[in-house]
C-alpha cells in the first residue's frame, strides 16, 4: 500500500475538504467564541488552581446577561489582560461586606463555593444598571492582597466554561 493512500485514503479531494473544513471550524472556535485563558494566583482557589488552562465563551453573554454566581473572564488593559473572578452582585443592586459576608440589598447572601473567609468590610456601593460586583472564591487571603470590587458590564469577556 502506498503512503499517499494510507495518510488521505480512497478520495484524496474529499479527505483535502473534510480537512480544511475541521481547520477552519477550529480556527472560528478558537478565535472568536472559545478563549484560552490560563489561571494565575490563589484568588479563585479552590475552585481553579493557579496555571490551569481554562476556556471563556465569548459568546455566553449574547442573549442573556451574567447572572449570580457565574465566573467570568474581565478585561483589564488589552484583549490578553483578563481576571477571572465570580459574580456576586448585579446591575442596580446595593451590595457590602460585613465581617467577610456579602450582603445584597441588606440580605446575606449564600456563597456555598467560598470555604474560607477572613473578616473583611467594605462600604455600601450602588450598581449602576451596567456594573456588577465580582469577587474570587479564596475569602481567606487579605482583602488588601485580592482585587475585587464593581465591574461594567462591557469589560466582561465572557463565562468561564471548563
Amino acid at each position: 500500500m502506498n503512503f499517499r493512500r494510507l495518510v488521505f485514503g480512497a478520495n484524496p479531494r474529499r479527505t483535502s475538504v473534510r480537512i480544511l473544513v475541521l481547520a477552519t471550524a477550529a480556527f472560528v472556535t478558537l478565535r472568536w467564541i472559545l478563549m484560552p485563558v490560563r489561571a494565575e494566583g490563589i484568588s479563585m482557589l479552590p475552585t481553579f488552581e493557579s496555571g490551569r488552562l481554562h476556556f471563556v465563551n465569548r459568546i455566553a453573554y449574547t442573549f442573556a446577561p451574567p447572572a449570580r454566581g457565574d465566573i467570568v473572564a474581565i478585561r483589564l488593559a488589552g484583549p490578553h489582560v483578563l481576571y477571572i473572578k465570580r459574580v456576586v452582585a448585579l446591575p442596580g443592586e446595593r451590595v457590602r461586606i460585613v465581617e467577610g459576608q456579602v450582603q445584597i440589598n441588606g440580605i446575606g447572601l449564600d456563597e456555598p463555593y467560598v470555604h474560607n473567609r477572613r473578616p473583611w468590610d467594605t462600604e455600601e456601593v450602588q450598581l449602576s444598571p451596567r456594573q456588577y460586583f465580582v469577587a474570587g472564591d479564596n475569602r481567606g487571603m487579605s482583602a488588601a492582597d485580592h482585587d475585587f470590587g464593581k465591574v461594567d458590564a462591557e469589560r466582561i469577556i465572557g463565562k468561564v466554561v471548563f
